[in-house]
């Protein structure tokens, strides 16, 4: 089994948020792949279901963005698995908006839910970065990440949504290469 982790913070105020990217991509991903309903379940919402011959649990927490790494951490320990079968999806400021990276590890770039469950798990867990680029100057930063994607945003955000839950097979199977590649194609495709 894997757990693939959403970020965001919990509430219809939060819904459309940059800083909540990482629930809407679970969210597309349930939907494209028809997980099971949402229960509540390690401080959070769990869908389960399969991508492929993986079993997957998507779990987005509801402790608010700085106590992920509880929720995430229940998780874990409940089904005794190591952060190796942990993957999260998480907004970016260091990327470009709708631009994708994957990797294990490296550093926390100041986000409050990675530094949570870097406290919790260690460092050593698989990232799904989702970038909303940077708004020039770190005094906006906090107004930015906490802000609602604009209007003239929602297509791009849709299609980005719609490539990461249609190659979400590549990111079971644990081909990260083959993910990047086939977002990237799938949203050039789109525009």
């Amino acid at each position: 089994m894997q757990v693939w982790t959403g970020l965001g913070n919990p509430g219809p105020q939060y819904a459309m948020n940059r800083h909540n990217v990482g629930f809407m991509a679970l969210d597309v991903i349930a939907d494209l792949h028809r997980f099971g309903p949402p229960q509540r379940k390690f401080s959070g919402w769990v869908q389960e279901g399969r991508i492929g011959a993986q079993k997957i649990l998507l779990l987005k927490p509801a402790t608010f963005m700085n106590e992920s790494g509880r929720a995430v951490g229940e998780a874990l320990r409940f089904y005794k698995l190591g952060t190796d079968s942990l993957t999260v999806f998480h907004d970016e400021l260091d990327l470009a908006p709708f631009k994708i990276k994957v990797r294990t590890g490296g550093g926390l770039a100041g986000h409050n839910g990675l530094r949570s469950i870097d406290k919790h798990l260690g460092p050593d867990f698989r990232r799904v970065r989702i970038g909303i680029g940077h708004p020039g100057h770190k005094d906006r930063v906090h107004g930015y990440v906490l802000g609602n994607y604009a209007k003239q945003e929602l297509d791009d955000l849709s299609d980005m949504l719609g490539a990461i839950a249609a190659e979400a097979e590549w990111l079971a199977k644990g081909d990260d290469a083959r993910f990047m590649s086939d977002y990237a194609l799938r949203l050039a495709n789109t525009r």
